[in-house]
């Protein structure tokens, strides 16, 4: 459903369905019932001042009975927000897509304490493209390749390539080494969400998830891993990297959840969006966008031996 007020400063209005009937007259009493206990009179003067909209863009007004609307949208007063130490990398910018190199701690899409300190917005503001939609998610801690379309008329044809799985992603990851896995081998497992908190968990069943890992090399007990996932569950590859005792460097979620601690920004999560591939679904061509990042905490490779001198 098209909100009818426009992106205002990178960010989308609110859309709120209301209900049919209830104890409430009036459709400001319905939205200060769920929301006046953070600020009534925000609330009572957006009504005033005709910020609160219905379909079409007409005004609600303190006095609009309840089910004169079945959805409303609405501008959220933001929170001033700290810039995060970190930059967004453009890869590549068409009429159509936009890919960039994610930065780790970066969100995707606004959510939680990040609105204006995300991907997403950032790159309206910067690009002053208000139609910008991410075509896939990185986790926050995850940097990479990030796809955006930018023209609402060709990215039905881009979604497409993820809803039937015709793109092929190639994932990064620091991780100990284990002398006794055989490498590389696929991981399947059933995964589904924690109802308790923001994590993913294997259990039994029919495997919905499946990652292909490979070791590309290792260095002192410390291996960088090329991952290929088949499916895109939450956390999938975290999951299944701790599942094989491979615990990705600085994970604070698997395979322990540990204290929730302010981010530090010297100790990135070690997992990287290498690379996206796919055929162009406009010009019918293969394309590849590859990552410009590295993984600070890769073996480093060992420097070669020096050569006895020269008699």
């Amino acid at each position: 459903m098209q909100s009818p007020l426009p992106v205002r400063n990178g960010v989308n209005a609110t859309r709120l369905r209301l209900p049919a009937e209830g104890p409430w007259d009036t459709a400001m009493d319905y939205v200060l019932s769920r929301f006046g206990h953070v600020d009534p009179d925000g609330i009572i003067d957006r009504f005033v001042r005709g910020e609160v909209v219905g379909l079409g863009g007409t005004p609600l007004t303190q006095n609009t009975p309840l089910n004169e609307h079945t959805f409303i949208w609405y501008y959220r007063e933001l929170p001033p927000e700290k810039r995060l130490p970190v930059e967004i990398n453009i890869l590549h910018q068409d009429e159509n897509l936009l890919v960039v190199d994610k930065p780790h701690f970066l969100p995707t899409t606004p959510g939680g304490m990040y609105v204006a300190e995300s991907a997403l917005v950032r790159l309206r503001v910067q690009l002053d493209i208000p139609d910008l939609i991410p075509m896939h998610r990185l986790d926050r801690m995850t940097a990479g390749v990030l796809l955006f379309s930018t023209n609402p008329e060709t990215r039905g044809k881009y979604q497409t390539l993820f809803e039937k799985r015709r793109i092929t992603k190639e994932y990064e990851a620091v991780a100990p080494v284990r002398t006794d896995l055989e490498l590389p081998r696929i991981v399947r497992s059933r995964m589904i969400k924690s109802r308790t908190y923001l994590l993913a968990q294997e259990v039994a069943g029919e495997p919905n998830a499946e990652t292909r890992v490979e070791l590309l090399e290792a260095h002192d007990g410390v291996g960088r891993y090329r991952l290929q996932p088949h499916t895109g569950k939450t956390h999938q590859l975290r999951v299944h990297m701790a599942s094989l005792g491979l615990g990705i460097l600085n994970d604070s979620f698997y395979p322990d959840l540990l204290p929730q601690a302010a981010d530090d920004y010297t100790r990135p999560l070690q997992l990287l969006a290498r690379s996206v591939e796919f055929v162009d679904p406009l010009s019918k061509q293969p394309v590849q966008y590859r990552s410009g990042l590295t993984l600070a905490f890769a073996p480093k490779a060992l420097p070669p031996k020096a050569l006895p001198p020269k008699a």
